[in-house]
């Protein structure tokens, strides 16, 4: 049953992320059609870079990160939809998006967050 729920979730996270950047860089979420957006003052490299970064410590931290996000299990709780959505948006180029989730759902569990590249 556990899994099964996993399951949907997983899926629900998909076809959320699909529908808040679906537009944004003329393709469909995960597709690789859509242009890099960069916060101010990144590069899209910094920007997936730190991206990436963010993850990294919300998935060790705070919340297990499902292989389906380019994560593995490591038990404890899973990621809320919220970062899964922002970490999805990062897959997908969608930096400017997904990384000031990723520093909120940080700061919300006491976890210091990565400083931006310089």
């Amino acid at each position: 049953m556990a899994k099964l729920a996993g399951a949907v979730v997983g899926a629900l996270a998909v076809l959320f992320a699909a529908a808040c950047t679906t537009g944004q860089g003329r393709g469909f979420a995960g597709s690789g059609l859509q242009t890099a957006v960069a916060p101010a003052g990144m590069t899209p490299a910094q920007g997936a870079a730190y991206c990436s970064t963010l993850a990294q410590t919300y998935a060790e931290y705070v919340g297990s990160v499902g292989s389906y996000l380019g994560g593995t299990f490591r038990g404890g709780e899973a990621a809320d939809l919220d970062a899964r959505v922002a970490i999805a948006q990062c897959q997908d180029g969608n930096y400017a998006g997904g990384i000031p989730t990723l520093q909120q759902k940080l700061r919300d569990a006491r976890v210091p967050v990565p400083p931006p590249p310089v």
